[in-house]
């Protein structure tokens, strides 16, 4: 997860790794990546996509087997979406999380291999509350995170300054009305 220092964001600050979380019924939670937005709102990262049949693809001979690696690619992905759902981190104790759940995968060929050969996992992973996201897609979503993170700590130093120029102001009037 290079990307998460790459973006900007600091670890222990504006994300976390792999934080134990409860569920209401006591089962435990382990998310890949919890990132932490202004007013404690989180996404929530899963990276535990299984890329073998897609290695078996990328280095099968010939092209039935290739086909053969492909279909199980796309099943991978399907079930991992599926128990992804499941999990529901976003309802977890603690979390509160956007609708979705961002599903992080690594090698962005699988990716395309997997949504150009089955174009109804989009519409699943959709409708599962679950955003598939690449290396350059993630960056680009975890930058943009990054400069929310940079505009609440602008916004929160500008509020102390005027919480501070207003202690001057008072006293500076509280002086004046003495004086006079």
């Amino acid at each position: 997860f290079r990307s998460l220092e790459q973006s900007g964001l600091r670890e222990g600050e504006e994300f976390e790794r792999e934080s134990s979380q409860h569920s209401e019924d006591g089962r435990r939670f382990r998310p890949d990546v919890i990132i932490h937005l202004p007013d404690s709102k989180h996404i929530v990262i899963d990276s535990k996509v299984s890329l073998n049949a897609y290695t078996d693809y990328v280095n099968a001979e010939d092209d039935a087997l290739r086909e053969q690696f492909a279909r199980q690619h796309c099943e991978a992905v399907r079930q991992h979406i599926r128990g992804l759902s499941d999990k529901a981190y976003q309802q977890l104790t603690g979390i509160n999380s956007p609708d979705f759940v961002f599903m992080f995968m690594p090698v962005e060929p699988a990716f395309m291999l997997a949504f150009q050969r089955d174009a109804a996992l989009f519409t699943e992973a959709f409708d599962k509350r679950i955003v598939v996201v690449t290396p350059t897609t993630l960056l680009a979503t975890l930058r943009t995170v990054a400069s929310i993170w940079a505009i609440e700590r602008r916004n929160q130093s500008t509020e102390k300054l005027a919480d501070q120029a207003g202690k001057v102001y008072d006293k500076l009037a509280t002086v004046v009305e003495r004086l006079e």
